[in-house]
This record gives C-alpha cells, sequence and structure tokens, in this order.
C-alpha cells in the first residue's frame, strides 16, 4: 500500500519514551508504513523530558508563531521538528512553554493530576490540525494513539465541521490502557469557548470518558494493548464504529 500520506499523532513514541507499549507501537507502525514508500509524518507534545540536543530538534520558524487561543487566553504555538534516529521520518513535535516545559506527563510530583491538562489537550489538537493546514498536507490517514490525541476526532467534528480539509481522510483510532485520571469541571467551559457541547464525556470528563467519546467519531477503531481493561473494553465492544482486535504494529496495512 505505498504512496498514502499516513499522519501519526501520539503522545509517546520511541525512542523519544521507551518504556511503553504505545511508545514501542507508534515506532514499529511508522517504519513499517515508512518503509513500503509512503509519506508517513508522526506529531507529539515535546514534553520536557526529551532532550532538544540528543533527539536534533530544531524549531520550524515558518510553521511557529501561530498563537492558540484557549479559554480566551492566547498560547504560542511552537512547531520542533527531528529525523527519527537513523531513518528519513520527520516526527514535528507540539511545543508551548507553558504546556510542555515540565518534566512530568500528566501528574505532579505527589501524583495529583496537573489542573491544566485539559487545556493542554486542547492545545495539542488545535496545534496539530493548524500545522497540518500550514504544511497544505492532507492526509489519507490519521491515526491517533494516546488520551490527547483523541480530542482532535472531538475537534474536527464539532469546531472543524465546516472545514473540507480534511474530508477525504480516514480516522484511525488505538485504544491503550493509559492511567484514567479527572480532567477537572472546568473543560466544560473551555470546550464552549470554542462551541463545543452536549458531550457525554462531559457528564464526567476523564482521561478515558474522552477516548470512548472519540470512538464514535472514527471511521475505524482498534486495540492498541492486546486486554483492555473492563471500561474501555466494554465501551470498545459496544461502540457502533467497525473495530479490529489487537494487530502487531507490522501487520498495520492489514487495517489500512
Amino acid at each position: 500500500m505505498p504512496n498514502q500520506k499516513i499522519l501519526y499523532v501520539t503522545t509517546e513514541m520511541f525512542p523519544y519514551q521507551e518504556d511503553s507499549n504505545m511508545a514501542m507501537m507508534v515506532n514499529k507502525m511508522a517504519l513499517k508504513m515508512h518503509q513500503e514508500g509512503n509519506d508517513v509524518r508522526v506529531f507529539m507534545p515535546r514534553f520536557g523530558f526529551i532532550s532538544e540536543r540528543k533527539f536534533q530538534l530544531h524549531e520550524v520558524i515558518r510553521l511557529s508563531g501561530m498563537n492558540i487561543i484557549i479559554n480566551d487566553l492566547d498560547q504560542p504555538l511552537i512547531i520542533k521538528v527531528a529525523s527519527l534516529p537513523g531513518e528519513r521520518l520527520q516526527v514535528y513535535f507540539i511545543d508551548n512553554e507553558e504546556y510542555f516545559k515540565r518534566k512530568q506527563y500528566y501528574q505532579d510530583e505527589e501524583n495529583q493530576p496537573f489542573d491544566d491538562n485539559d487545556e493542554r489537550a486542547i492545545f495539542f489538537a488545535r496545534g496539530v490540525i493548524e500545522t497540518i493546514k500550514k504544511l497544505n498536507w492532507v492526509p489519507d490517514i490519521i491515526h491517533f494513539n494516546g488520551w490527547m490525541a483523541s480530542f482532535i476526532p472531538i475537534y474536527l467534528k464539532n469546531y472543524y465541521k465546516t472545514d473540507s480539509y480534511f474530508n477525504d481522510t480516514k480516522l484511525v483510532l488505538s485504544v491503550y490502557n493509559e492511567k484514567d485520571l479527572s480532567l477537572g469541571d472546568n473543560i466544560t467551559e473551555k470546550l464552549k469557548f470554542d462551541n463545543i457541547e452536549n458531550l457525554k464525556a462531559l457528564e464526567e470528563p476523564t482521561i478515558q470518558s474522552f477516548v470512548i467519546e472519540s470512538m464514535n467519531l472514527v471511521d475505524t477503531i482498534v486495540k492498541g494493548d492486546e486486554f483492555l481493561e473492563e471500561k474501555l473494553d466494554k465501551a470498545f465492544e459496544e461502540s457502533k464504529t467497525p473495530k479490529n482486535e489487537y494487530v502487531d504494529g507490522g501487520s498495520i496495512s492489514e487495517i489500512y
């Protein structure tokens, strides 16, 4: 299946993260599709622990400089890029001093969820969409991995619903066992600012509830982990979206 434009949006990818199934899976899928002759790109957050020097990240000035408005606050979007070590495969990093400089993922040193995890996810989702449009690169497939990426289908089907840019793009969501954290009650107001309302996920806003919400907004869903925890597995089985059981990263082209 060569000559396809495939975008992976993820919160984790090897070698930038080394110890998770998601990180390894995204690496395998992206490399496999790249080596088969497809135009593959990856977008992920530039978490503070990712060494810019080690991985040779550099800012893309022509893509940076946009502001993303989150709940009436302007946040500058910085885009950095690197090649996957040893490969000619570009990885784009969504960066912002306020949201991604910290060294931890989603919890502080006392294991409390960050108050702004919801804003970080909104910023990431909007940042990916706006940067893809600025690249003037229309993917045939967008494959979402990780809970922050699950905000993108929600934005595409609501905030961007009158935008035809992604009309012919197929959306794939991989579902992983990620720690379920509360996203706080203020998320309702922040999404309402972008005219996004009446989501079932807002009844009890958590990481998992937004992944479950996005299951019904994509073209197909697939198990990123072979066995999903109970709440995710139930939602996966009950979803009316075409679904696929777990497949090895090297076999992902069967789903595409």
